[in-house]
């Protein structure tokens, strides 16, 4: 069996936490691990080997660190030039699947789904496997808990010995009065969007029922370039793909559809008020995290990432603190925060793509302070990185060293700094900062001149194969 596990999302509705450069996916919200890290931690030990991960381009280097934090050093990272949905997705990863094994069985997983009871969860695979075995394109039907109108729902089918069903129909999100009715009854489950069959089987229904994936996904595989540890899918090929759903694509047209239904406290976290769900709580049904203090507060999630959050006599309510931005919404109200997150898009605030604190294969930098033509940022470089050798059209750049030693290249000239020592990096120098110890080296760097941007940066050399920011 081989894991495909999809990392594609944006996680929009969990902003302020989730944002498009370091979504919900890669935070670690119930545990301490990311939920990406869960999916890959719950996985049964003959599907650990060689998981195929297929993520956005820009987030390879935080998949990659997941992994090698997991001690996991033989994944196959697929890079999505552009977000087709999820047939394309698992075409891309079926074929590169099958030039790993000969048709094997291969277990597809969103990265971004909480399972409280893995041994339910192990039990289904079972089944599953056993369907898959068959020639069925297996699908896991959530048991519903309560009448939910942001899911789609599977309505059974015929019973296929113990295993599963057949699938009758599949449904959209309902409204209150029909997701009543399919809660009452045992024929419906919700629609989880993780399956499991044999990758030629998948395929052969997808050459039968949307050909054009099909086509286009062997082209965007065959015409693939390798990008340091991982593999770029051909940008001009994968775009033709329909931007479809394997249950629109597949699932629903086939005949040899299953259902397994799966009881396993499942949640897709998809709003603050689910995350709230699958929370640990206090006495008054609060969950919090971070340094806050409650007076006659109720029914909350309050989350304060670096300062002081104080309510009272508040209830029911979202309150997300985060290093640049607040949320605070009526918990019944958390599915719009879209909403919010599109009007920003409108007025392009940065704060929908990126946190304050931004992560680089080579560590991380903090930008602590703005002005019209200055700005203050911390860097942490972790042991051995080295930032690309680069330079800059438009602003120069004063360093001082905070922690640990930084080699630095301006220019003709290579030196060491230590702490407490600086140096001047004056506009269109060429430059370069390594860490050459095995600590943390932090500095503080101040930005100066016309443009502070980030794609104000000419890489003239980079171990990370990066040509843009």
């Amino acid at each position: 069996m081989i894991s495909i596990i999809l990392s594609g999302g944006s996680g929009s509705r969990l902003w302020p936490l989730s944002r498009t450069m370091h979504p919900k996916q890669f935070l670690p919200l119930v545990s301490d691990h990311t939920m990406f890290q869960e999916t890959i931690i719950r996985l049964p030990e003959e599907a650990r080997t060689k998981p195929i991960i297929v993520c956005n381009h820009e987030h390879r280097f935080i998949a990659a660190e997941n992994l090698q934090k997991l001690d996991i050093n033989d994944a196959e990272i697929l890079l999505e030039p552009t977000g087709r949905n999820t047939a394309p997705a698992i075409a891309v990863a079926a074929l590169r699947a099958l030039k790993l094994e000969d048709d094997p069985i291969i277990l597809v997983l969103p990265a971004d789904h909480i399972i409280n009871d893995n041994g339910a969860f192990q039990n289904a695979l079972i089944q599953a496997k056993t369907l898959a075995e068959q020639n069925y394109l297996v699908t896991f039907g959530i048991v519903p808990t309560f009448p939910h109108t942001g899911y789609g729902y599977i309505k059974k089918g015929e019973a296929i010995s113990n295993s599963g069903t057949t699938i009758e129909k599949f449904i959209e999100k309902p409204c209150s009065k029909d997701a009543q009715l399919y809660f009452e009854s045992s024929d419906y489950c919700w629609n989880s969007g993780m399956f499991m069959f044999k990758a030629k089987q998948y395929l052969n229904e997808l050459k039968l029922y949307n050909s054009e994936i099909l086509k286009y996904a062997e082209l965007a595989l065959e015409n693939a370039q390798s990008d340091f540890d991982f593999l770029r899918l051909n940008k001009e090929h994968f775009e033709c793909c329909p931007n479809i759903s394997i249950d629109y694509a597949v699932m629903e047209k086939t005949k040899k559809a299953a259902l397994v239904p799966l009881d396993a406290g499942w949640s897709d976290i998809g709003s603050w008020a689910s995350l709230w769900e699958n929370s640990n709580k206090d006495e008054n049904q609060n969950a919090i995290k971070g340094d806050v203090v409650c007076q006659e507060t109720k029914g909350s999630y309050i989350y304060a990432e670096h300062k002081l959050v104080t309510t009272m006599g508040v209830k029911d309510l979202i309150i997300v603190d985060t290093q640049d931005s607040i949320l605070v919404a009526h918990k019944d109200e958390s599915e719009k925060v879209k909403l919010i997150v599109n009007s920003l898009k409108e007025k392009k605030r940065p704060e929908v793509n990126l946190h304050r604190t931004v992560y680089r294969p080579w560590g991380h930098y903090d930008l602590i302070d703005k002005g019209e033509n200055d700005q203050v940022k911390r860097i942490t470089v972790k042991p051995y990185a080295k930032l690309s050798l680069q330079k800059h059209q438009h602003r120069a750049e004063h360093w001082v060293v905070v922690k640990g030693r930084a080699k630095v290249t301006k220019d003709e000239d290579t030196f060491t700094l230590n702490v407490n020592e600086s140096t001047y990096i004056p506009i269109g120098a060429i430059h370069a900062l390594e860490n050459p110890d095995d600590t943390p080296l932090e500095l503080i760097e101040v930005q100066s001149g016309s443009y502070l941007g980030e794609d104000d940066i000419v890489r003239l050399e980079d171990r990370y194969g990066r040509k843009n920011i």
